[in-house]
């Protein structure tokens, strides 16, 4: 089973800047896509951004111009580049690995953006 583990969480001013990354235990080509969900207090688990194999990427439309997804095949990595922080981007968010019908998560990373 596949492990991921997701950093670069934490607080930031609005207006500012995260980068968040998600290491998995074997190749990121293993996997049809990969991507990011986050769920803020009272809310349901919303999707943000994806990355398939072939490079194509989607975004949720508010995040658009804004957040940056990628990966790093050498480093069986997965980032998710974050500028222009808004308040409402405030969540813990979760990176997810799809192969062959079955979906894994992280265990979450909180980002706060607050003055």
């Amino acid at each position: 089973q596949v492990q991921l583990v997701e950093s670069g969480g934490g607080l930031v001013h609005p207006g500012g800047s995260l980068r968040l990354s998600c290491a998995a235990s074997e190749s990121i080509f293993s996997f049809s896509d990969m991507g990011w969900y986050r769920q803020a207090p009272g809310e349901q688990r919303d999707f943000v951004a994806r990355i398939n194999r072939i490079g194509f990427t989607d975004y949720k439309d508010s995040v658009k111009g804004r957040f940056t997804i990628s990966g790093d095949n050498a480093k069986n990595t997965m980032y998710l580049q974050m500028n222009s922080l808004e308040a409402e981007d405030t969540a813990v968010y979760y990176c997810y690995a799809a192969k062959t019908g079955n979906i894994q998560w992280g265990q979450g990373t909180q980002v706060t953006v607050s003055s």
